[in-house]
């Protein structure tokens, strides 16, 4: 094999992956005229020292991504030669800088090529433009520096190179364009670092074999030329054969080599053309066959080629001989020899001379014979006797059940110890040494899965207890942990209203005694010549300080308060009027600020603003008194709101989008009939049901009685479960039947004996109800404490949020400037208009809004205020708060809870039975349970005064509305916000990603020019790489040279060993 030549315009490196390691001969050419030899060329620059050098040289040869063998022969070159190297490897980076920004432009070609569906509307001239292209990309993925490669694959150029040959149509598919595409990606694979890339990308090989459907003989030689290389390097032979089984797939035939087969044996009417098409196929066959698990493993080799012997691959070899070309006879040699040399070592396992494969009655006899005397030969004859039983007619399913053997016994022979398969599984999840070993321990298997049964059962049993008593700890807990806060609580209300106590207690001793001394002071006042009064109190007395605690102040001295004017009388006397003149009339808007306000008005008519007003008689009271637009007028570009809404233009409407609504179905279990010869009373429905509650809860009666009077101290009955119990209760007419036939109590049925059983606790639908509602509280208060605590703090974040009262003021000015006559001059609107603000379109632009343009001002003029939905965190939370549910729950609990009480007094009344801990029990939790439920209570009262104080606040009728409509509003404000927010965002990342796109196109234009003017001499200066080499063994046949000697070598020897009378199948005679 001639040396391949690794070229870089104007210096070539003689480099060879199979030749010796002489260094490498380096020589000057023309690049036109390479038989012309110039005078050597000496450099400009100085050499530096040989440190410098080194440094500056191993930098140039790592771009060259060369083999280890190669890098030695550069470094071993003599200084004065790497200087000359160095210098014009930098020259022609100089000439070509800009360099490492082609693969964006190449990438943005391919994609946009692939976007052409098809060559036919294309003129010759764009179809030989584009091939250009490909063309220039393949020469550039040869002769770049390794940083261009790099890049390519950092951009995932090789995915767009795999997505255009997937999305190619006919046309394409038989183009030049085509082999181009494999061209690049040969030319990536002939660097280490980008050969690594393709075969560790999960779909390069499979694209790769689907180009095997072109009628293209040159890109097919390409495809057979790569993965016959492939197979070579580590890993890749058993990707070659997944390929092969996607492409049978993909193909739709019958085998994976049919296609290559019928390849083989077509005449094209091209005598050149032909004989490097069959020799792409043989050499391909040939490496599949030798590489990978078949270099070691006869088993599988004789597997590989008995697929092809199928395929009818030896009398096409006989027919290929006649083209008389030294290369492919080369290869039909390998796979000959290869063959010969294989039957003859599967011949000498059975003692044979040959074994004709063709013969079935040949083959069965010498299994018979060696399977004979053995351990294993009943397993044979029981694999032959039910082979005569398995189906063989023609129609039906007949083939598949052989096919299904025929896998079974494939996997046996190729699967190694590891459960490995070479070849594509031919059944998943079947490891036949796994079933092996477990065919070996049958009998240990079978005792440790009854042990391990057994161990399962006493794991079961001890998890259900476990469980139990987790459920039974946690309850023990949470109630431990609820009293603790409770009566933290009650520790800190009672400190503080005993701190009350005596702080109003001494006040009330110090009045006490200072009335005491007015009263002596007053009775010797009105003796003459008494004392006179103490200094200070000109007038009177002093009054009393006020008590704490709503405590009204004693009257003043001196006789009776005045009385209360008589109903119906005149009212008091107006007071003063206010500075100015007369008051204002009732209802008429307070101050200076409440005239008619000085409002822009817009040169041409604008798009309304569909608000709510607000009247200015309900003003008084809320924000919009705090709330001057006046001031936004001068910051807003009033110019530029009448350009995008001008009322001249016209409107579009945005789509609306669906919901979907989603189904749920239940399963109801069913139990079976009753016990034979049992008594039952009770309605068969009823006892029905009772028995698949009795089978659910897994607890005798006695359990479930003793759990009912000790309040289920041990968690034994789940809350689904009592639920279910006070289904059960027995009724009256039940226990009647039941009193009659309590002598027959032990032929009673399930359910009948349950019910007799609960009918002899005292009040059992009243401790079962207690017991449920002492489960289900801290449950419920669970349930109502988040809604009350969203509710409050909802309402405290309206009120107290400034940037959301900023945002406001900056929409009621849009709405005064937007809107006129009656519409305008608004000092305040209703929340609800809030919504309504993206209804109002732009002119210029049917996907702008007025909320679109409102986000946009505020982000440039009041940065602060984008971020007001930090301030409303809870609002969503409340916009699902239903006041009228929430009173109906906290009424709920409040029944219960007084239930509970009065069968609580009842029990104190009546005598308790022995193990009754319902007294104890339920009077702590009425103690946890009723200052739990105040707490709740007061929250509530709170809750409902903030959001009273809010709905006032934004001027709207708290009577009427509720927390989830008020909140509602909010709510779907800040999703319209959010959305239109995003939306803003996303128009201004199109818009800067099309400016970006623009630019690069300007740029790559202007490179591309560059790139023309020398496209020619880059194209005549194209490099090989080690994957060439390999291709190019593989292709001359070299890559099996080792082999082919070893087989010369052993020919005379394998036919001295033939006899006259053996029945070895004649060994093709063999052309050297």
């Amino acid at each position: 094999m001639a040396p391949r030549k690794r070229s870089g315009r104007g210096i070539s490196f003689i480099f060879c992956c199979f030749r010796g390691s002489d260094h490498p001969e380096i020589t000057y050419r023309l690049r036109n005229d390479s038989n012309f030899a110039l005078q050597t060329m000496e450099p400009a620059l100085p050499m530096p020292h040989s440190e410098e050098l080194d440094a500056m040289f191993s930098e140039l040869v790592d771009e060259l991504d060369l083999s280890d063998k190669h890098r030695e022969a550069m470094f071993a070159l003599p200084a004065e030669k790497k200087w000359q190297i160095y210098c014009s490897k930098k020259k022609e980076q100089e000439e070509n800088k800009g360099a490492t920004s082609w693969p964006e432009f190449y990438i943005d070609q391919l994609n946009s090529m692939a976007a052409r569906k098809t060559l036919l509307a294309l003129e010759k001239e764009d179809e030989e433009e584009r091939n250009k292209t490909i063309e220039s990309l393949k020469t550039a993925l040869r002769t770049q520096p390794m940083r261009f490669v790099t890049r390519f694959i950092d951009l995932d150029g090789l995915t767009c190179i795999l997505n255009f040959l997937k999305s190619m149509d006919y046309e394409t598919t038989e183009s030049q364009i085509h082999t181009s595409l494999i061209g690049c990606i040969k030319a990536l694979m002939n660097n280490s670092q980008g050969r690594a890339h393709v075969l560790s990308h999960t779909e390069s090989i499979n694209i790769i074999a689907q180009s095997l459907s072109t009628e293209n003989i040159k890109t097919k030689v390409a495809v057979l030329e790569i993965m016959g290389a492939v197979c070579l390097v580590p890993g890749g032979h058993k990707k070659i054969l997944e390929a092969m089984l996607h492409y049978q797939k993909f193909a739709c035939e019958r085998t994976r080599f049919q296609t290559l087969l019928n390849d083989l044996d077509r005449s094209t009417g091209r005598y050149r053309d032909e004989v490097n098409l069959k020799t792409a196929i043989m050499s391909f066959i040939n490496a599949v066959l030798s590489q990978g698990a078949g270099a070691v493993s006869l088993e599988f080799r004789v597997h590989l080629r008995y697929e092809f012997l199928m395929l009818g691959i030896q009398p096409v070899i006989d027919k290929l001989r006649s083209h008389d070309n030294a290369t492919l006879d080369r290869h039909l040699d390998f796979f000959e020899m290869l063959r010969n040399e294989d039957e003859l070592e599967l011949s000498k396992r059975f003692d044979a001379v040959h074994i004709d494969t063709k013969s079935a009655s040949q083959m069965f006899d010498l299994i018979r014979k060696k399977m004979n005397h053995t351990e294993a030969y009943p397993h044979f004859i029981s694999v032959l006797h039910h082979c005569l039983q398995m189906p063989h007619k023609r129609s039906g399913n007949t083939m598949q059940y052989w096919l299904l053997l025929d896998r079974i016994v494939q996997q046996i022979v190729l699967q190694n110890d590891k459960g490995h398969d070479p070849d594509v599984a031919p059944l998943e999840n079947f490891n036949v040494k796994n079933v092996v070993r477990m065919l070996v321990n049958e009998n240990e298997v079978k005792q440790w899965k009854e042990q391990a049964e057994k161990m399962r059962k006493e794991h079961s049993e001890l998890q259900q207890k476990l469980e139990k008593k987790e459920r039974e700890c946690d309850a023990k807990t949470q109630e431990k942990e609820e009293m603790m806060q409770t009566l933290n609580k009650m520790k800190e209300k009672l400190e503080k209203e005993a701190c009350e106590h005596k702080q109003a207690k001494q006040q009330v001793s110090e009045l006490s005694t200072r009335l005491h001394d007015l009263s002596t002071r007053a009775s010797f006042s009105s003796i003459p010549g008494g004392p006179p009064p103490p200094p200070g109190a000109p007038g009177g007395p002093l009054p009393p300080p006020p008590l704490p605690c709503g405590i009204p102040p004693p009257p003043p001295l001196g006789g009776m308060p005045p009385p209360p004017p008589p109903p119906g009388g005149p009212p008091p006397p107006p007071g003063p009027p206010p500075l100015g003149g007369a008051p204002p009339p009732p209802g008429a808007p307070l101050g200076p600020a409440m005239k008619r306000k000085n409002i822009p008005q817009p040169s041409n008519p604008l798009k309304s603003f569909n608000w709510a007003k607000l009247p200015e008689n309900k003003l008084e009271g809320t924000l919009w008194t705090e709330v001057d637009d006046a001031k936004v007028f001068k910051v807003l570009d009033l110019d530029d709101i009448e350009k995008t809404f001008s009322a001249y233009q016209r409107q579009q409407d945005f789509f609306m989008t669906n919901n979907n609504k989603q189904k749920e179905t239940d399963n109801d279990d069913t139990l079976g009939s009753k016990k034979v010869k049992e008594l039952s009373v009770v309605d068969g429905r009823r006892a029905q049901n009772c028995n698949i509650l009795l089978s659910r809860l897994k607890l005798t009666n006695e359990e479930i009685k003793r759990a009912i009077l000790t309040m289920d101290e041990q968690e034994d009955l789940p809350k689904d479960m009592l639920e279910q119990l006070l289904k059960f209760v027995p009724e009256k007419s039940d226990i009647d039947l039941l009193e009659e036939h309590k002598h027959e109590l032990d032929r009673m049925a399930k359910a009948d004996r349950f019910l007799y059983e609960m009918s002899r606790i005292n009040h059992y639908q009243q401790r079962l109800q207690s017991l449920y509602f002492k489960k289900k509280f801290a449950e419920r208060v669970g349930e109502v404490k988040p809604k009350v605590e969203a509710l409050r703090v909802a309402s405290k974040e309206v009120l107290q949020s400034r940037n959301f009262k900023q945002l406001l003021e900056v929409v009621l000015a849009f709405g005064n400037y937007m809107n006129k006559g009656q519409r305008g001059n608004a000092y305040g609107f209703k929340v609800s208009s809030l919504n309504k603000i993206a209804d109002t379109k732009s002119s210029i632009d049917k996907n702008i809004t007025l909320l679109h343009y409102l986000i946009t001002i505020l982000e440039k003029k009041y940065p602060k205020v984008v971020a007001f939905h930090e301030d409303l965190q809870n609002v969503p939370i409340a916009a699902k708060v239903n006041m009228t549910e929430l009173d109906k729950e906290i009424s709920n609990l409040r029944s219960g809870l007084k239930n509970v009480e009065s069968e609580l007094e009842f029990q104190k009344s009546k005598s308790s039975q022995s193990g009754d801990k319902f007294v104890s029990v339920v009077s702590q939790f009425i103690t946890v349970a009723s200052f739990s439920f105040s707490d709740v209570e007061d929250s509530l009262t709170e809750a409902k005064e903030l959001f009273y104080r809010a709905v006032k606040h934004f001027g709207e009728d708290a009577n009427k509305m509720q927390p989830d409509e008020f909140f509602g509003i909010f709510d779907q404000f800040l999703q319209s916000f959010s959305e239109a927010k995003q939306e803003n965002e996303n128009m201004r990342r199109r818009k800067e990603e099309e400016e970006r796109r623009v630019r690069m196109e300007a740029q790559l234009k202007e490179q591309r020019e560059k790139e023309r003017k020398s496209r020619k001499a880059k194209e005549n200066g194209e490099e090989d790489g080690e994957f060439d080499d390999l291709v190019s063994a593989l292709r001359s046949g070299e890559v099996f040279d080792k082999d082919l000697s070893k087989m010369k070598r052993n020919r005379k020897r394998i036919n001295s060993q033939v006899t006259e009378n053996s029945r070895e199948r004649p060994v093709t005679k063999l052309s050297f």
